[in-house]
């Protein structure tokens, strides 16, 4: 199968400390990188994973909290300085954009590549990315300014060819298309071979949701029902319930409900407060939930499968 895998660069809350750092992943899928927030100090833990710069294509900042995008304007001059040439297209809540725009012309002037904004609406799920192998769709979330998760989903790809077969029928290479889209097979006799007998399954499409800062919402497992791989945020244990109401954020009980209820296949736990020297008080409250959840930390690769 072609990778799908996580990369965690930063899983911290607003907050850094000598354990965790703000905000900020990789994913990446069948070749592509694309960033997922860009807290400070993104590129510093960029170096750290051996993650080449120039490999980065989209930006996704999911909303305006310092620890979710204030390293992004100084990843964006660092490209120019690496003689970037390929566009970097970033996606981010509209609200940003004359900010964004403030921000290039004060400290990115003159870089030599584009840099294009797209602006998403927070307020509703829909496709803001897609190529022949992937889309990416906004999730709606509830935080204190307006803010969105997002759902990478890949495509289905084609079935695999059972190359012993077309050995065993001198099929031409010029045919492998056709039998991939379906096409049966007419051998020198003139039988019919159908078409399942030359290909295999094709691999089954994988996905991945990223749930940043959100108070419990009730509907959101409807909205990624089934992900092979879900990241929530958990700001605070059960014992700080008033706290996530005030700042609309998530206890670890709150994301084990909703990986629990979307029936996802992984629980990827993040976003940790900086009050927790150990944050496995997070990890046990979340698994009496949802068995399968894990802890995530700097420098973590997830494969999604």
């Amino acid at each position: 199968m072609e990778p799908f895998k996580i990369y965690i660069l930063g899983c911290g809350s607003a907050l850094p400390t000598l354990r965790h750092q703000p905000s900020s992943q990789i994913v990446e899928i069948r070749g592509k990188m694309m960033m997922v927030d860009c807290g400070e100090g993104t590129q510093i833990l960029l170096r750290r994973s051996r993650i080449a710069f120039t490999r980065i294509c989209n930006v996704f900042i999911s909303h305006l909290h310092g620890d979710h995008c204030l390293g992004l304007i100084g990843m964006i001059s660092t490209f120019g300085l690496l003689n970037r040439q390929a566009p970097l297209h970033v996606y981010a809540p509209g609200y940003y954009e004359t900010l964004f725009q403030a921000q290039m012309e004060m400290f990115c002037g003159g870089l030599g590549y584009d840099v294009i904004f797209h602006p998403i609406d927070t307020k509703r799920m829909q496709v803001i990315y897609e190529d022949r192998s992937l889309t990416v769709e906004t999730i709606p979330l509830e935080h204190r300014i307006p803010c969105a998760g997002f759902l990478f989903r890949e495509k289905q790809g084609m079935p695999h060819i059972k190359r012993e077969m077309i050995d065993f029928y001198k099929i031409p290479i010029s045919q492998i298309n056709n039998i991939k889209n379906g096409a049966d097979w007419t051998d020198e006799d003139g039988n019919i071979v159908p078409n399942s007998c030359l290909v295999k399954r094709a691999d089954p499409v994988r996905s991945y949701a990223y749930c940043s800062d959100t108070r419990y919402m009730p509907n959101l497992h409807e909205l990624i029902k089934g992900v092979n791989v879900l990241y929530h945020e958990c700001t605070y244990d059960k014992s700080m319930k008033k706290n996530a109401c005030i700042y609309y954020h998530s206890t670890a009980e709150d994301a084990g409900r909703i990986a629990a209820e979307a029936g996802v296949g992984t629980l990827l736990l993040g976003h940790y407060s900086a009050r927790y020297d150990d944050e496995d008080v997070l990890l046990q409250e979340a698994r009496k939930v949802f068995p399968n959840a894990q802890l995530t930390g700097e420098n973590m690769v997830i494969d999604v499968k």
